[in-house]
């Protein structure tokens, strides 16, 4: 463990107190490499990206073979193989009503082009009025300004910009009958306004790795339907294998007007988001008149270098069995987590797919927890008031078997600690 660079800014830590941050030197599949010679085995293969684990020698390949060719070339003007192949590899692995790629630089960025589409494809119609969004509680979409006003406005970790954000439409989950009645009165008062539903499927992750029903999945997006609103999918975190399907919307059956995808599209490698629509959207667009073009264009946009690496990647899911991994890793989990929840302090256990869940009832100090982590010699990073591992898929079992005796041993140590606290 060694003190962070007076110089270096973190994020999501208060600098005042943040002290102990590991330093990294190497990766190798589920493992990172400290220097001071500890080995931690990363439980959030991270921040849910590196689904092949690190360092996978075809993804080097593709990068190394890229990088010598072409690294980079602006995309205003240009198009290149690698982004050609990755547009035709998408919609390939996707729906077939995705018809058409729109690349970005990062998740926060694509949710911002998923957003402006909605509004766009209104404008562009000659609808005015359409220009707010309904989102859900404990919605994490992003950290930019149109991403932050559709998270939590209370309960998410932008609640102190509410009130300098565009406000947006805010429902529950339609877990319930009741919850139903009040998702489809708010629908029913504000359509006229509503340009687009966003959603995570199955799993809000970054909100607090709360999950929904196929069935309500379904229902949200045959609600929106119903009543002329789009529906926009936010899989930057559940796409690429995560829930147990390449994406969490296959196990509903349904359709969305735009998808959003990230983090893992490149295997943990390079930072690339995609925005994925219908035909319907981009026809909205189409035109003599500039105006209704989609005027948007991150500088890094379909980078070779990021568009080759997904492309090994999508590859990768082809020729190896990584869906029968994650479903592997969540009977493993499902097996051990089973017990977690009479342990005092537990709220609830939870998993889907390679994703497992301890809420308890409050964490008044997630540095001692994450600490402690460290210690056992894992890297699971809890926040909220949850530990979660969301891990690489090739973990190997007894790997993943050190990340869940952790937990095992951890949980009873912080409620002895914090006995006053939480009881």
């Amino acid at each position: 463990m060694t003190e962070p660079h007076p110089n270096v800014w973190f994020p999501y830590a208060q600098m005042g107190q943040l002290q102990n941050v590991p330093k990294a030197i190497k990766t190798q599949g589920s493992k990172i490499y400290l220097e001071n010679n500890k080995i931690l085995i990363d439980g959030i293969s991270s921040w849910w990206t590196a689904c092949h684990g690190y360092n996978n020698p075809k993804i080097e390949e593709s990068i190394i073979k890229q990088i010598k060719k072409m690294p980079h070339i602006m995309f205003g003007g240009f198009s290149h193989e690698p982004a050609d192949n990755l547009t035709d590899n998408l919609l390939c692995i996707l729906s077939k009503k995705y018809n058409h790629v729109f690349y970005a630089d990062s998740g926060s960025v694509a949710v911002e082009v998923s957003m402006k589409m909605a509004i766009q494809y209104w404008l562009n119609l000659g609808v005015k009025e359409k220009n707010k969004f309904l989102s859900f509680k404990h919605a994490y979409h992003g950290d930019t300004s149109g991403a932050m006003s559709v998270c939590d406005p209370d309960d998410g970790m932008h609640s102190l910009f509410k009130n300098h954000i565009s406000k947006q439409i805010i429902s529950e989950i339609p877990n319930s009958n009741i919850q139903k009645k009040k998702f489809e009165k708010i629908v029913a008062d504000n359509k006229s306004k509503i340009a687009a539903i966003i959603l995570e499927p199955l799993v809000q992750c970054a909100g607090g790795m709360k999950m929904h029903s196929t069935q309500v999945l379904s229902y949200i997006a045959g609600v929106a339907k119903k009543n002329d609103i789009l529906f926009i999918l936010d899989e930057i975190a559940t796409g690429f294998g995560r829930t147990g399907t390449m994406f969490a919307y296959e196990q509903a059956d349904i359709q969305s007007d735009i998808i959003c995808l990230g983090k893992a599209l490149t295997g943990g490698t390079l930072s690339l988001s995609a925005v994925v629509t219908t035909r319907d959207v981009y026809e909205a667009f189409l035109g003599s008149d500039l105006n209704k073009a989609l005027m948007h264009g991150p500088t890094y946009m379909a980078n070779p270098l990021a568009c080759a690496a997904a492309n090994a990647s999508i590859e990768i899911f082809k020729d190896e069995p990584r869906l029968e991994q994650v479903l592997n890793i969540e009977k493993i989990i499902k097996d051990r987590m089973e017990t977690f929840s009479n342990f005092p302090g537990v709220l609830d256990v939870r998993l889907k797919g390679a994703i497992g869940v301890i809420q308890l009832k409050k964490i008044p100090d997630l540095n001692w927890l994450r600490n402690r982590f460290i210690e056992k010699g894992v890297w699971i990073r809890p926040f909220l008031d949850i530990i979660y591992i969301m891990p690489c898929f090739t973990i190997e079992e007894d790997e993943l078997n050190q990340l869940l005796d952790a937990i095992e041993q951890i949980i009873p140590e912080w409620a002895d600690k914090f006995y006053e606290q939480i009881k």
